[in-house]
């Protein structure tokens, strides 16, 4: 018997329309984008890390500037390290991408860094950039939503914003499960708005590599 092919993680015919977007308005959201296969091992994989109480605080800040701010974060996370195989599955695909976006883009994408993230009921995060001053090595942002059949009063949305216009909403993206966005680190600014329910995302970041006079960065 043959054997069946595995889908791919990501939709490709989204990879055109996700090229398109990065270059004209910096950002792109796509629906049933990731396999949605993929997206419930995923999600089953974090929730059993958040009832094991196995994810940590997150903070902001690099160094010795991190600090928890319960007021400006409210998720815990863990970092991905293909532990897994869905972990793998995910990293790949996300490697497929860097190759695809510096063949079309010349960025010079060096490396992919995600964790998951998980909002209990109440948590936000305000309104922030990706990129750190004096070290913007991050140069695009990409979020994974895994929550299957999330309601529209669920709350949880991440909201884009103008560049030039901090005032101005330029997208909101319901956290579905297969939702995929990616956006330029250094200056899309974007908040994730209070949830309603326990919301599940993998949030990662496309690096370039920025060592310079003998500081390795990215920092292994």
């Amino acid at each position: 018997m043959t054997p069946r092919l595995a889908r791919p993680v990501l939709d490709p015919a989204a990879l055109p329309r996700l090229v398109d977007a990065l270059v004209e308005q910096g950002w792109y959201v796509g629906e049933d984008v990731i396999d949605a296969d993929l997206c419930a091992e995923l999600h089953r994989e974090l929730m059993a890390l958040a009832d094991h109480h196995a994810l940590d605080p997150a903070g902001i800040g690099r160094g010795q500037a991190h600090a928890l701010r319960r007021d400006v974060r409210g998720d815990a996370i863990r970092w991905l390290d293909r532990e897994s195989p869905a972990q793998r599955r995910y990293l790949e695909a996300m490697g497929e991408l860097q190759n695809a976006l510096n063949q079309a883009l010349f960025l010079g994408l060096f490396e992919y860094e995600a964790h998951f993230a998980h909002y209990p009921p109440g948590a936000f995060y305000q309104r922030h950039l990706d990129s750190f001053r004096g070290r913007a090595n991050r140069v695009i942002s990409t979020v994974g939503y895994l929550n299957p059949d999330w309601p529209a009063d669920g709350g949880g949305e991440m909201v884009l914003f103008d560049a030039m216009d901090l005032e101005r909403e330029v997208a909101r993206v319901r956290p579905a499960a297969g939702t995929f966005a990616c956006f330029l680190s250094e200056t899309v600014p974007h908040e994730v708005l209070p949830t309603r329910l326990p919301r599940a995302s993998i949030a990662g970041w496309f690096r370039r590599n920025a060592s310079l006079g003998g500081r390795v960065d990215p920092a292994r």
